[in-house]
C-alpha cells in the first residue's frame, strides 16, 4: 500500500474530480491525503479520504470564503489582480509548508492538480514521484494554440497566431505576482529556474479529463500526456433524477456551478428564455440563492428550481443544458450526448465555451449581454438543428471509450510501481 498526497485549489469542482481518483485508488489499497488550508476540507465529502490542514497562520478558518467571493466575481482587472495575489499567497504558503508535512506523513507520490504549482515544485524538490492532472483545460503551452483562458475561437493563420501570442503576453503580465512566486520558490528549493504553472509539471504522467476531440488540434503534448476524459466515481453512486419529466416538451438542464450560482438575474433571464419555448426547466443554483429567490423564479416560469441536482442524471434526461461552461459540466453533457449553451463567466470557461463551438456540440453567449429573447433563439436551435446530434455522438462515444477514473488510477499505480515515464497509448 503507498500513501499519496492530493495538492490542488481550493476549488470544489478540482476537490470533486480528484477525490473521485482518490477513491478509486483507496480502492485498490492506497491511503489517499488531501492537504491543503483547513476550509477546504469542506469540499471532501467521503470519510475514506484524509485531509491534512496546513497554513492555520497564513490561512486560518474562515479565510477561504473572500477568496471564492472574489474568485466567483473578480469585477474587472483589480478584482483578477486581488485573485492572483492570493493564488501567489497560497502556492507560497504550500511551497513553504508541504515539506516538513509528506515527511511526517511518510508520503510516497503526490497527486497534483495543474493550476496549483507547489505540489509539482515540492515533489520534485523532494524527489518524490508526482503525477499532474488537469481538472481545467490543460495549461500546457503550444505555438499556434490560445492559452486556455482565452476566448478565441481556433485558427491556423498568421492573424490567429499573433492574437494568440498577444494575449499570452497580457496573461504573463497579469500573472507576474504568482511567477515571481513560482521563480522564488524554485531557487529556494533548490531546483531550475522556472516561472509559470506549464513550468511545474510532471516528467511522469500528465492527466487530463479532456478528451483529443473536444481540443483544439494539439501537435506538442508531452509522450507521457493522457487523456482519459471525466475523472468521476461510478454511476451507482448518482441518485436518480427525482423529477417527473413529462416527455411531450423538451426538458432543459440549467447550473452555473457551486461558485457562480449567486447570480439571479443570469437565472431569471434563463428562466424567461425557456418559458418563451413552453419547455420545463430544471434548474440548479448550488446554494447560490435565497429562499424568495427561488420562489421568484418559479414565478418566472422555471418547472422546478433546487439547490443541487443529480448532474449526470440530469444531462441523461435533458435535451438541452445551460451552463458557465465549467469544464465537469461540458464534460458529462458530452457524455450523455446533450448539446450546450455556453455562458462564460470566469477562468478557463471562455476556452471552454470556444471549444464547444469548434466541435459543434453546442452555442455560446455573453452571460451579461444575452437578453432574454437571444437566449432562447439559441436554445431553439439547440433544441431542433440536427447538425449537433452526430458530433455529440462521436464525442460522447470518444468520452466513454477514454478510460475516466480507472485509467487515471492505473496511469497512476503504474508511476508509483516503475518510477518512469508512462506514455500514452499512440506514443508508445
Amino acid at each position: 500500500m503507498s500513501h499519496l498526497a492530493v495538492v490542488a485549489p481550493a476549488l470544489p469542482s478540482h476537490f470533486r474530480a480528484l477525490q473521485a481518483l482518490g477513491l478509486e485508488l483507496v480502492k485498490r489499497g492506497h491511503q489517499v491525503t488531501f492537504i491543503h488550508q483547513q476550509d477546504a476540507v469542506a469540499w471532501l465529502d467521503s470519510p475514506l479520504i484524509r485531509f491534512h490542514a496546513v497554513g492555520l497562520r497564513s490561512h486560518p478558518a474562515g479565510s477561504l470564503a473572500a477568496t471564492l467571493r472574489c474568485a466567483a466575481n473578480p469585477g474587472g482587472p483589480f478584482g483578477l489582480l486581488r485573485l492572483i495575489a492570493d493564488m501567489a499567497r497560497t502556492t507560497d504558503m504550500l511551497c513553504r509548508e508541504l515539506p516538513p508535512v509528506l515527511r511526517t506523513l511518510h508520503i510516497d507520490a503526490l497527486i497534483c492538480d495543474q493550476m496549483e504549482a507547489a505540489g509539482g515544485l515540492v515533489a520534485e524538490a523532494a524527489g518524490l514521484p508526482f503525477i499532474s492532472v488537469a481538472c481545467a483545460l490543460p495549461v500546457n503551452r503550444e505555438r499556434g494554440i490560445p492559452l486556455p483562458v482565452m476566448p478565441m475561437a481556433y485558427g491556423a493563420d498568421a492573424r490567429s497566431r499573433q492574437l494568440y501570442q498577444g494575449s499570452a503576453r497580457v496573461y504573463d503580465w497579469m500573472m507576474g505576482r504568482h511567477r515571481r512566486v513560482i521563480a522564488e520558490q524554485a531557487s529556494t528549493l533548490g531546483l531550475a529556474p522556472r516561472d509559470g504553472l506549464h513550468q511545474c509539471m510532471s516528467p511522469l504522467a500528465q492527466i487530463s479529463q479532456t478528451v483529443p476531440g473536444f481540443e483544439f488540434p494539439r501537435a506538442e503534448l508531452p509522450a507521457h500526456f493522457h487523456h482519459v476524459g471525466p475523472l468521476r466515481t461510478g454511476t451507482e453512486a448518482e441518485p436518480p433524477l427525482p423529477y417527473e419529466v413529462a416527455d411531450d416538451r423538451p426538458l432543459v438542464f440549467a447550473s452555473l456551478g457551486t461558485l457562480q450560482g449567486q447570480r439571479y438575474a443570469l437565472f431569471k433571464r434563463i428562466a424567461r428564455a425557456c418559458r418563451r419555448l413552453d419547455v420545463q426547466l430544471l434548474l440548479a443554483h448550488c446554494n447560490g440563492l435565497n429562499t424568495a429567490q427561488a420562489r421568484a423564479l418559479e414565478r418566472h416560469g422555471t418547472t422546478w428550481v433546487t439547490d443541487f441536482a443529480p448532474q449526470r442524471a440530469a444531462l441523461a434526461r435533458a435535451d438541452a443544458v445551460i451552463s458557465h461552461g465549467g469544464l465537469n459540466t461540458v464534460m458529462d453533457a458530452l457524455a450523455a450526448r446533450t448539446p450546450i449553451l455556453a455562458l462564460p463567466i470566469a477562468f478557463d470557461q471562455a476556452g471552454v465555451a470556444a471549444r464547444v463551438c469548434h466541435a459543434g456540440v453546442g452555442l455560446k453567449a455573453a452571460p451579461h449581454f444575452c437578453r432574454s429573447g437571444a437566449m432562447s433563439g439559441l436554445l431553439q436551435r439547440l433544441l431542433t438543428e440536427s447538425s449537433f446530434a452526430p458530433r455529440l455522438a462521436r464525442l460522447g462515444a470518444e468520452v466513454e471509450a477514454a478510460g475516466g477514473t480507472p485509467a487515471a488510477a492505473d496511469i497512476v499505480e503504474q508511476v508509483m510501481r516503475t518510477g518512469r515515464p508512462v506514455l500514452a497509448e499512440g506514443s508508445r
